[in-house]
């Protein structure tokens, strides 16, 4: 039976209980006398909760401000009133949702005081559960921000947030319940109210995914990505019915208690920019509607308007404040309210029967997952540390749920119990992105040192990903600026698992490199290479990859600025390489823990079409830790060029914030080259605002060189050198304003945005 259908039926049975159930009563009184008589005298004796009236309690929308809800429900638990039917909207539904599970008005304070509400109102999963590749996004390209490609046309998410982290958060809340699939059948009868966006309705459900209809009814537009249900396109029911008091009323209730936390409309002194008219606007569209609903209520009913003030509906850092002036509200009505409360012994017994424990199974009998792309079920079952036998574990479940996420395919990856016959079992729903199949990814580089030496990149990746069933990925890279470039690649796994790959490819590229003589500069070379390759691969779980291929190549070098009578330099290159990769740090902006290497050997041979035969080794190993707001992070750099000195395609640059960062970048190159740093920084301010920018204080330490000889590598010709910077966590990437010393005096101010070389 459909939502519609279900909504229909219950109207039509609380009809049916209010007048057929009292006309069989008065039958049954008139054939049975002595009876009737009998049971009237003990419910006269009996507590007057037998025949007491039913309540029912409407909570209205309103972002943190519905905190105040917890404050309401505080004072009526006090003043020993039941509530027996609950209807609410967006953040009343939330809590209107979870008191009708069970749960406490103390137990949902300390919820909401517990919660990281930042994180749940992110979509971004924890960088642990991204695979390798997912993890290389990360850090090429850092803005928070995708756009889906279709054709020629670029297509937007339907929200800024897709409610990853808070559907599972709510399936967590409700786990106790999820078999139930008739909310009447919850411990307190319950109405969810949403917005259909396409009908332009309110949507009251009555039946379903409890987690997924609180989802729908809080799904503020534009913030939110709408929720799909059946047929239904849902957002937050604030829209049309924000304030549900005729959904109670279809209820069967006697007396309603409604609670209205809507934000006000401002005076006459704050309508004063743009965004307050354009919130008043509004605000006057949904207060209308909830106006009407208030003029529904009769003498008996009681309306709570808990005293809130200018609090932002968006203030979830402060939102246990809120609860007090619910209290205080409730609190002003308790004339209305005290002839409603129970005794002492009723009010236990009201709360044994609402609370009364929920046996769902212990143990998994199934796990499946059920998607909508083109993958074989068994690359993503590949993903899963959950299966059949295990215990049922909400924090494990969610773990798998963020695994399958961070695969980064699709917009949502929630989980549900599933009663089969067999038992109950785990499936697993992912849904496609609805902006994709391709995907852009953007980041910016700038490095300007104030004195004329600038750098500045654009880039863009295009992923065209989940091409067939095994999940091969198309990836372009475009960069545009002082080092602009394009790369291809194909990456086709070999197995369900995705542990073999193969990846055929090709790199475009120009950079700046400067030649030496005798430690002086004496060329700057505009060097292109134009290459492509085959690599053979292992994935080494979601921490890092193993490559080995083959690559042919030619390019150029070009003088552009210094003596003109050097001679211009072209080549041709080709090899092999082998080059082992790990990736665990929990932030590539400004990491707080984990490990970041790379270790590549190339070869160059003439089989293989280069001019000459020598070989590269290059590697690079950071690691951070941290204690509190501190950081620190190791990094060690070493390149070497074997059996050659004189190639300059294959020169390793070393100059710029982070790479000794007194000199110019890039300022000076060899074959022979290698770094070391020692960084420290601190976390500015708290991390408990949702629209924070983190800001970080730091220094650093380093010390490195270029050789032209390997002979010529030791300590005491190491260039010490040093920073000071002040970091920002910006929507766009990290971004720093340093101060860079060398040890000869020689110093440099920057301007840096994009993740600094490691």
């Amino acid at each position: 039976m459909n939502t519609l259908g279900r909504c229909e039926w219950g109207k039509r049975m609380v009809n049916f209980r209010r007048w057929v159930w009292p006309l069989a009563a008065a039958l049954y009184l008139v054939a049975t006398p002595t009876i009737a008589i009998e049971a009237a005298s003990a419910k006269a004796s009996s507590d007057k909760s037998n025949d007491r009236l039913r309540v029912g309690l409407v909570l209205g929308g309103g972002g943190a401000r519905g905190a105040a809800h917890i404050g309401v429900l505080k004072e009526l638990e006090r003043m020993r009133i039941p509530v027996d039917a609950i209807a609410g909207t967006s953040m009343g539904a939330i809590v209107g949702g979870l008191y009708a599970t069970g749960m406490s008005a103390e137990e949902l304070e300390d919820l909401v005081g517990s919660l990281d509400w930042a994180g749940a109102l992110m979509d971004k999963p924890d960088r642990d559960d991204l695979s390798f590749r997912r993890k290389q996004d990360d850090a090429d390209f850092p803005i928070n921000f995708e756009l889906g490609v279709r054709g020629t046309e670029l297509v937007l998410p339907k929200g800024v947030i897709q409610g990853q982290e808070l559907d599972l958060l709510l399936r967590e809340l409700t786990l106790r319940v999820s078999h139930i699939e008739d909310f009447d059948e919850l411990p307190i009868p319950l109405r969810v109210i949403a917005s259909d966006i396409e009908r332009g309705e309110a949507w009251v459900m009555a039946e379903g995914d409890l987690a997924r209809s609180i989802r729908a009814s809080m799904s503020v537009p534009a913030v939110f990505a709408p929720v799909r249900i059946g047929d239904r396109l849902l957002v937050d029911g604030g829209i049309v019915g924000n304030l549900p008091v005729d959904v109670m009323q279809e209820m069967g209730v006697d007396i309603i208690i409604a609670v209205d936390v809507e934000f006000p409309l401002y005076g006459p002194e704050d309508l004063e920019s743009v965004l307050t008219i354009s919130e008043q606007m509004l605000t006057i569209l949904i207060r209308k509607e909830t106006l009407r609903q208030i003029e529904r209520l009769g003498d008996r009913d009681v309306l709570i308007r808990p005293e809130l003030g200018l609090y932002a509906s968006s203030n979830f850092s402060d939102i246990l404040s809120t609860i007090d002036p619910g209290v205080t509200a409730a609190q002003e009505q308790s004339t209305k309210l005290e002839d409603i409360g129970l005794s002492q012994d009723a009010w236990e017994e009201h709360l044994a029967e609402r609370r009364k424990p929920v046996e769902p199974a212990s143990h998994l009998a199934f796990v499946r997952v059920v998607h909508d792309g083109k993958l074989a079920p068994a690359v993503l079952e590949s993903k899963l540390s959950v299966a059949a036998g295990d215990a049922i574990d909400p924090a494990l479940l969610a773990l798998n749920a963020d695994r399958l996420y961070g695969l980064q395919l699709y917009e949502q990856v929630s989980y549900k119990l599933v009663q089969e016959d067999v038992g109950t079992g785990v499936e697993y729903r992912a849904r496609t992105k609805s902006w994709g199949p391709n995907f852009l990814q953007f980041g910016v580089s700038l490095e300007d040192d104030f004195e004329g030496s600038t750098a500045f990149n654009l880039g863009a990746r295009l992923t065209r990903a989940g091409l067939n069933r095994l999940g091969a990925e198309w990836r372009n890279d475009f960069k545009l600026g002082t080092d602009p470039g394009i790369y291809s690649e194909f990456y086709q796994p070999l197995s369900f698992d995705s542990r073999l790959f193969v990846a055929p490819h090709i790199n475009l590229t120009q950079t700046n490199i400067d030649a030496f003589v005798l430690d002086s500069t004496v060329a700057r070379f505009r060097l292109s290479e134009a290459a492509g390759g085959l690599d053979f691969g292992r994935e080494l779980g979601r921490v890092g990859e193993f490559r080995v291929g083959v690559f042919r190549g030619v390019g150029e070098a070009r003088v552009k600025v210094g003596d003109p009578s050097i001679p211009n330099i072209d080549f041709n290159t080709g090899g092999a390489f082998a080059r082992l990769r790990f990736d665990t740090l929990d932030n590539a902006r400004f990491p707080r823990s984990g490990l970041r290497s790379d270790l590549k050997w190339t070869l160059s041979r003439p089989g293989l079409g280069a001019d000459s035969e020598f070989d590269t080794v290059e590697a690079e190993v950071s690691q951070t830790w941290s204690r509190g707001k501190n950081s620190v992070l190791l990094g060690l750099d070493y390149a070497t060029t074997l059996e050659s000195d004189s190639t300059i395609q294959e020169y390793f640059p070393l100059g710029g914030f982070l790479r000794l960062s007194g000199l110019e970048r890039g300022e000076i190159s060899g074959p022979h080259a290698a770094l070391a740093k020692l960084v420290y920084y601190r976390r500015l301010g708290d991390t408990s605002g949702i629209l924070d920018t983190p800001v970080y204080v730091g220094l650093s330490a380093e010390a490195g060189n270029v050789w032209q000889t390997r002979s010529d590598m030791d300590f005491d010709s190491m260039l010490w050198n040093g920073s000071f910077f002040v970091g920002f966590d910006t929507y766009i990437g990290p971004a720093f304003i340093a101060a860079g010393f060398a040890e000869d005096g020689q110093s440099n101010f920057y301007l840096f945005i994009g993740t600094p070389p490691r």
